[in-house]
């Protein structure tokens, strides 16, 4: 479990179901998707994987629009794999709409809730990402909608309004996510999942991440991101300091 994600909490401290798709590169084509179908009903579908051992496989997350990264990836066991079929290449990108709301500034108010809920705000960062790729009008399969991919029934019990003016979502995301931090004790691994299935599924499996591919999935893109963003921030201030003490006398 991360512990770095807070600012230190004067407490102990959505529900949206995404499809996980990953890229799994094959040799016969750089662009070819395959759909790895698990004995357990879920399937992904893919461009990239490799094998960690005799026993596990390494699948490489894929979102449509967006590049794969190194960092984006599940792990399962070979035994798990039901059957694997051949996908055509994903389609080409659609234009992206301009957004008939003003433009802000995502990253001040992320910061700006960060503070208010003891939140660090590379952590919200990492779940905009994960979530909507930054895009303020996301509407999923699920119906969640905006930055943080609220429901409109928990945007409702948030008293957002509009879930697709930034302020908005971002203000209610973050305080969901405080809910879920406060309990969970802190524990980011079991908030990122009931943020992701809902608490319902965390209660269901007795306080623990549910077996759900996505949900697994989900938790490890967040964190990696997370983690990947405070080594970024902190290389950028130690050149900062280094660049002071070069010009201060």
């Amino acid at each position: 479990m991360l512990v770095s994600y807070l600012v230190p909490r004067p407490r102990p401290s959505r529900t949206t179901v995404i499809a996980v798709l990953c890229a799994i590169g094959l040799a016969s084509s750089a662009h070819a998707l395959e759909r790895v179908n698990l004995t357990t009903g879920f399937s992904y579908d893919c461009v990239r994987s490799e094998p960690l051992d005799a026993s596990h496989v390494r699948l490489y997350l894929y979102t449509p629009g967006s590049t794969a990264s190194a960092n984006d990836f599940v792990v399962i066991a070979a035994r798990e794999i039901a059957s694997i079929e051949k996908l055509p290449d994903p389609p080409a990108p659609k234009p992206i709409v301009a957004p008939t709301h003003p433009p802000a500034d995502v990253h001040d108010l992320l910061a700006r809730a960060g503070q208010q809920h003891n939140i660090d705000v590379e952590l919200l960062a990492s779940v905009v990402k994960a979530e909507s790729g930054g895009h303020a009008h996301a509407v999923s399969r699920a119906g969640a909608q905006g930055l943080m991919q609220l429901m409109p029934s928990t945007a409702r019990d948030l008293g957002v309004k509009d879930p697709f003016q930034p302020d908005q979502n971002i203000a209610g995301g973050a305080a969901y996510l405080d809910s879920l931090l406060t309990l969970y004790n802190n524990n980011l691994d079991l908030a990122l999942a009931a943020y992701n299935a809902g608490p319902a599924a965390v209660a269901h499996y007795h306080n623990r991440v549910p077996p759900y591919a996505e949900t697994r999935a989900y938790v490890v893109r967040v964190e990696n991101e997370f983690i990947r963003r405070k080594k970024a921030a902190q290389r950028a201030a130690q050149h900062a300091a280094t660049l002071t003490a070069t010009v201060v006398p």
